[in-house]
């Protein structure tokens, strides 16, 4: 009797496929789900990213990685803003007084 996942389950196994370059073989072994329904599920991913760019859904490894470094880096730039902005305060509080 066939097992029936759910659709986030699917998108997330063809992104990981598709953006990740996991092998089928791979996951087909750590998730027990058919390597040629793996196979099934990509080929119709793939023809979906061809007629629509959809970003939406669960994010990948890769996709939360590069979102981190992204908000570390903006995080980094607001303290250097941050300290730049506290030393021109003292300055213009030297000056008035």
């Amino acid at each position: 009797m066939a097992k029936h996942q759910s659709p986030a389950f699917k998108l997330y196994i063809c992104r990981l496929v598709v953006e990740e370059g996991r092998k089928m073989t791979q996951l087909s072994y750590e998730t027990g789900v058919a390597e040629g329904t793996i196979r099934r599920w990509v080929s119709r991913y793939r023809k979906e990213l061809k007629e629509k760019k959809s970003g939406e859904g669960i994010s990948t490894p890769g996709d939360l990685e590069k979102q981190l470094r992204a908000a570390e880096k903006e995080m980094e730039n607001l303290r250097e803003e941050n300290e730049i902005l506290k030393k021109a305060m003292h300055v213009f509080a030297k000056n008035q007084s």
